[in-house]
């Protein structure tokens, strides 16, 4: 569970590092493509490290073209939620891109036959209703605002389905290892994304040292510890409740701006953020009972 919590602090940081790095001169998604190109020397000696480690074989192993899924997810939740942040409000693309604990449910119950009771259920719609108020966010029709919010919808799919698809790998591969190969992929296609789109890659002269530190932090703060974190917990705890926790990432994101950017904390805001909370306390005292 500390594991999980270090994670969610992790990739709640992200928005920070990315919102320096692209006030840098560097593209949102050439940014996605640093984040995983600073990790992999990380995770290429945790996957050194694992080898090293005496470790019982799985009977069999999960279908390694599975690592290159997890990639290529990963990789689409990055580049969509840029787009979606670009398109509509950031509190809309943070609350649709928070939806995938729902999906995340969803897909374990349809796919694998997971059954949730109903104090798991109450507890995630206490949550999501906690992420509501704490982004503050409204829906309009119409124009760029109806597409950027449809694209933070699919960023909740990509992410809630990279979850799920990291969950099952974990049976066979240990986090870095699983990480390591998967962030091959997602930076091959990130890569080709950003050449496509002919986005600056590196960050103006006059803000050189800050942007590349933004990135630094990105890369490993963010996805080496953040996700590296996430993706242990996930051998050892259900994906949907570790989707759930992962709901803390707006919590750490809202307190972080009231201090580093004084954007202010409301009371509306703190009630938002005690339910997500409280959600994730009671769908853990009753996965323990």
């Amino acid at each position: 569970m500390a594991a999980l919590g270090v994670g969610a602090l992790g990739i709640g940081l992200a928005p920070f590092f990315v919102r320096w790095s692209i006030a840098s001169g560097v593209g949102p998604t050439a940014t996605a493509f640093w984040r995983i190109a600073f990790a992999l020397p990380v995770l290429a000696l945790g996957m050194w490290i694992e080898q090293r480690k005496q470790r019982p074989v799985p009977h069999k192993r999960p279908d390694p073209r599975l690592l290159i899924l997890a990639g290529l997810l990963f990789a689409g939740d990055l580049a969509v939620w840029h787009v979606s942040i670009d398109l509509t409000t950031v509190a809309n693309a943070t609350l649709l891109a928070n939806l995938s604990p729902l999906v995340v449910t969803l897909i374990c119950w349809r796919l694998f036959g997971e059954r949730f009771g109903k104090s798991f259920l109450f507890a995630l719609a206490v949550a999501l209703a906690g992420v509501v108020l704490l982004t503050g966010a409204g829906f309009e029709a119409g124009g760029k605002r109806l597409l950027g919010d449809a694209l933070g919808v699919a960023t909740a799919f990509f992410y809630a389905s990279y979850v799920v698809t990291v969950k099952v790998l974990r049976t066979g591969y240990a986090p870095a290892t699983l990480m390591f190969w998967s962030g091959l992929v997602m930076g091959s296609v990130l890569l080709v994304l950003t050449v496509l789109l002919r986005e600056p890659m590196l960050p103006e002269a006059a803000k050189g040292m800050k942007g590349w530190l933004a990135l630094l932090g990105l890369g490993l703060a963010s996805h080496a510890c953040g996700q590296g974190f996430i993706a242990y917990a996930l051998a050892h705890l259900r994906a949907a409740f570790v989707a759930l926790t992962l709901l803390l990432q707006p919590v750490f994101v809202a307190i972080l701006g009231w201090f580093l950017f004084d954007e202010g904390f409301t009371p509306l805001q703190g009630a938002g953020a005690l339910l997500i909370l409280a959600g994730i306390v009671w769908a853990r005292r009753k996965s323990d009972a």
